[in-house]
């Protein structure tokens, strides 16, 4: 039964972004069944999160001690160079408010949960993608909302408290819970965290098609700049994520994993946090975002993965014979 369900799993992963663009088409068209699940979003953002955290261990944080400086140029071009981009975006292409503020919003959240995969497919440094992921996803409940207070506080009202109290809860919990239950149940969490992922894949894609369907009406009107704006800001993110990892002077396995940190959103809980405290139409670039940066990430992680890196090829030059 349990390998049936692993190949199930697999397959479910395997075509996340058929089913993501397939789902939300079908609530573009038809939005009713759809809409009844937004009021469950951070509930099913909440499981997505400690399915997270049950694959993380203490020693996802060992880079913090061994290689700080590498985390800290991670987390830091995470937290500056995304919420900017958001920003920028949205003054250039003059965004109603509440559209402006969902950029700012994606930028200000922390890297998706796929930049780990991605990192690994391109074959950049997948030990120092997870470990900036899990410290930018545990310093996201302080640097989020505060982050977002600054650039979009003239935009739209904000409560950056409520904001903060929910990261804690859909976030911080969550994955500290998952954590905790990994350390607790080894063997029990080593069976879980095969099917764990495609749990994840079918409520991302329940979340997307959600917020799909609350605001068919006025993605039809704005499609053109809202699929503009995403793929300034991905594209953004990507190319100033390598290029920052190589100007303070990292190799090219680690500006790959710095690539994807960057690049990549968790527009997940963009959505959640503007379904609860913004208006619906901020959540759009998240919904948006989740089947772009798919798009893109899995691209550039299939073209770096075909070929050697730089690094590798001065390992095999230096190799003795």
């Amino acid at each position: 039964m349990m390998k049936y369900l692993e190949k199930l799993a697999q397959f479910i992963c395997r075509h996340m972004t058929l089913w993501v663009v397939l789902c939300s088409a079908i609530a573009f068209f038809y939005p009713a069944p759809f809409k009844p699940i937004g009021k469950y979003i951070s509930y099913l953002l909440g499981i997505i999160m400690l399915g997270m955290g049950l694959t993380m261990s203490l020693e996802d944080f060992r880079l913090v001690l061994t290689r700080p400086k590498d985390v800290f140029y991670g987390v830091f071009f995470r937290y500056l160079i995304m919420p900017l981009v958001g920003f920028g975006v949205a003054k250039m292409l003059g965004l109603p408010p509440a559209l402006a503020a969902g950029m700012v919003l994606l930028g200000a959240c922390p890297s998706g949960t796929g930049s780990n995969v991605l990192t690994f497919i391109a074959k950049g440094d997948t030990a120092l993608s997870v470990t900036v992921s899990s410290v930018n996803t545990i310093l996201a409940p302080v640097l989020t909302p505060y982050i977002f207070l600054l650039l979009a506080g003239s935009m739209i009202p904000i409560d950056a408290g409520a904001l903060l109290l929910d990261i804690v809860w859909i976030v911080l919990i969550p994955v500290a819970s998952g954590v905790v239950l990994n350390m607790l149940a080894p063997r029990l969490v080593a069976k879980l965290t095969k099917v764990v992922p495609a749990v994840s894949v079918v409520f991302i894609i329940a979340i997307m098609s959600s917020v799909v369907a609350l605001n068919a009406s006025k993605m039809a009107t704005m499609a053109l700049v809202l699929g503009l704006a995403v793929m300034l800001h991905n594209s953004a993110g990507l190319l100033l994520g390598y290029y920052s990892g190589k100007m303070v002077g990292m190799s090219d396995k680690k500006s790959r994993a710095i690539t994807f940190e960057i690049g990549m959103e968790n527009s997940g809980l963009t959505v959640a946090l503007a379904l609860a405290h913004l208006d619906p139409m901020a959540a759009l670039p998240g919904a948006v975002m989740t089947v772009w940066e798919y798009l893109s990430g899995s691209m550039l992680a299939s073209y770096w993965g075909n070929k050697p890196t730089p690094d590798a090829e001065i390992t095999l030059v230096n190799e003795p014979v």
